[in-house]
């Protein structure tokens, strides 16, 4: 059979007008369909109230999550222009709120500083909504326009009066479920870490949050600026100085910086380019690292605290226990995307480096206890560094093949393919056994792992890397650690924690995260790390056994069958070694009937914050976590 071919003349060039363009790739303008995009419809929104703020017009940004899912967003800025576009013929409003690349950012009359680069946000959401509307305050009216599907229903016209100083934007809009068909819900936690953010970077603005379909408020506002960002996030932790602050501004480019040094092991560094989180850096995070490296160094140097056969410290000498926050204001950034996730401005490298290296330099010479403190630690971490290296090596040099060999630990499937692979990692040889035997052998491994392993967040890497556990995992895994890991090596394309449903096996899997969080995040961001939900009861009534997997299902399943004057009989999991092999592959480990979570890092900064809350080695703000939620816990062993 000869195929035709398929026609390509003028007639098969299609022209998406206005907004169709973003209704038929809406990854193109907010980055997918999932539940990370339809956030990033509120962002978008509440990104042009805080480019209003940077302009110094607004003070005040609320946001209210409504109970049909709809999101409004108000402030007290300027107010979209209304009067008629010169070349457009309608009113402004109506131009922002419809046409890709419009708005006020572009000229640089407007706004001196803009999050919103493209001029493609708020008219994107308009376009990925199922309706929308927008009020406007300005010049003593109220203006109104609604939209659907991105398209106006009527001329923008006038609704009602208010004083001459009142001014202000209103926009609620209600996103189309066919297109965000899988995206889930809005989180009332995912929003507050970003608008927590968002206070933290744009000083002295009010920022709140409602959410009408929990009660749930939060209302952020903060006088210190990124001073207090680095103080919050360093709350859990001992500090070896006080915040130091520097900021200055270079050919139109404002510069902000505040680091302090802690006794951790990790960095927690953040960069942000007009309040927006650059979370896979840029420039502005290379110049701050450039800066600090050779300013460690130069001042060892010249102070004798670096013998001369000693070599320089390295960037992760240097940046151990670091917790900073760089913040640059630019009027053009250049950003890798339209969701604004790497800063690509040569320039900002440069002037960042060079407000750090004056300011630090400046702050050590005058801080000489401090200085040595920072020289200390550089010196103990490197030595680590040294160790870690050689234990590393001896590590990679043992291959995951090797590892098979090992009694009770690898039990590898047949399938080669690591997209069509999944590795359980499961505690004891008891729930070991069980899983070998239950598992599908062509493309489940299973890894026991005996007792807890090391508390990461506790520890050095060269310490970790003497763990037997720790390095069972490494080597499976393929990926390497540390400096030389590589998702390439990834032998599995599921990496399942499958731990008990009691509090050894919470510990275990909070052991475990803490471990991948710290040391093998990529594997988190590329949505390789999954838990597992093992049922807690098996219901017995009559001939059925049914099998539950939370409290909430167990009460309706049993209120359900004593209703209809049933008995019932109830056995508690508390141990994957309780099941059956057959019992585990049925209902935590078959394809067709288990439920898997995926792990993902909404936002890296609270993720820190709660690991070195939770795991680190200050007792004070755990006990606090504990008498908070005592209330909440249920199912605790006694």
């Amino acid at each position: 059979m000869t195929k035709q071919p398929l026609s390509y003349n003028a007639n098969d060039i299609q022209v998406l007008e206005g907004l169709e363009a973003v209704r038929r790739r809406p990854g193109m303008y907010v980055g997918g369909t999932d539940t990370k995009a339809l956030h990033h419809l509120i962002h978008e929104v509440v990104d042009n109230s805080i480019d209003e703020a940077l302009a110094g017009s607004c003070d005040e940004i609320n946001i209210i999550i409504n109970e049909d899912e709809s999101v409004t967003v108000i402030d007290n800025g300027r107010g979209i222009p209304v009067d008629i576009h010169p070349e457009m013929k309608v009113s402004a409003l109506q131009v922002v709120m419809t046409t890709l690349h419009a708005g006020g950012k572009f000229g640089g009359t407007s706004y001196k500083v803009s999050g919103g680069l493209h001029g493609v946000g708020v008219s994107a959401v308009n376009a990925l909504s199922e309706w929308c509307e927008v009020e406007v305050c300005r010049d003593g009216k109220i203006y109104f326009q609604r939209y659907e599907k991105g398209i106006p229903q009527a001329p923008v016209k006038v609704v009602g009066k208010v004083p001459q100083t009142q001014t202000g934007t209103t926009t609620t809009f209600k996103y189309d479920d066919t297109i965000f068909k899988d995206a889930g819900t809005y989180k009332f936690e995912t929003l507050a870490q970003r608008f927590r953010e968002m206070a933290f970077i744009t000083r002295a603005v009010t920022i709140s949050l409602e959410d009408k379909r929990e009660d749930k408020q939060a209302t952020f506002y903060f006088e210190g600026g990124i001073s207090s960002f680095v103080k919050y996030l360093n709350r859990n932790r001992d500090t070896l100085h006080e915040v130091m602050y520097m900021e200055k501004e270079i050919d139109d480019i404002g510069v902000e910086v505040a680091i302090q040094y802690t006794d951790a092991y990790s960095e927690s560094v953040y960069a942000f380019a007009n309040t927006i989180n650059t979370i896979d850096g840029g420039t502005h995070l290379t110049g701050l690292r450039i800066a600090l490296t050779r300013t460690i160094n130069d001042y060892a140097r010249k102070n004798s605290l670096l013998k001369d056969s000693d070599p320089n410290f390295s960037g992760d000498d240097t940046r151990e226990g670091l917790t900073a926050i760089v913040s640059i204001k630019h009027p053009d950034p250049q950003f890798e995307s339209q969701t604004k996730v790497k800063l690509m401005n040569a320039e900002v490298q440069t002037y960042v480096q060079q407000v750090v290296s004056d300011s630090f330099m400046n702050f050590l010479e005058q801080n000489s206890s401090v200085g040595r403190k920072i020289i200390q630690k550089c010196l103990t971490s490197a030595r680590a560094r040294d160790a870690a290296r050689k234990a590393r090596d001896l590590v990679i040099r043992k291959s995951a093949l090797e590892s098979m060999t090992l009694p009770g630990k690898l039990a590898d499937c047949s399938e080669r393919d690591p997209e069509k692979t999944e590795l359980y990692i499961v505690e004891g040889d008891s729930a070991g056994g069980s899983a070998k035997q239950g598992r599908d052998r062509h493309f489940q491994a299973i890894l026991p792992l005996r007792g807890k392993i090391l508390n990461t967040e506790r520890a050095r890497l060269d310490k970790i890397l003497t763990n037997r556990e720790v390095k069972a995992l490494i080597s499976a895994l393929g990926t390497g650690i540390g400096d030389s890991f590589s998702l390439e090596g990834l032998r599995y394309g599921r990496i399942v924690i499958m731990t008990d449903a009691d509090v050894d096996g919470a510990h275990i899997r909070t052991l475990l995260l803490t471990f991948f969080f710290r040391y093998m995040q990529p594997l988190i961001e590329s949505g390789h790390l999954y838990i597992a939900q093992p049922p807690l009861y098996l219901i017995s009534h009559g001939k059925e056994k049914e099998y539950v997997y939370t409290e909430g299902e167990r009460e309706v399943l049993i209120k359900k069958i004593t209703s209809n004057g049933g008995r019932y009989a109830l056995q508690r999991y508390k141990g994957l070694g309780e099941m059956n092999p057959d019992q585990l592959w049925e209902t935590t480990m078959n394809p067709d009937n288990r439920t898997l979570l995926r792990v993902n890092i909404e936002d890296a900064a609270e993720a820190d914050r709660t690991f070195d809350m939770l795991m680190g080695s200050k007792v004070p703000p755990r006990r606090r976590f504990i008498q908070t939620h005592a209330k909440d816990v249920r199912n605790l062993d006694v």
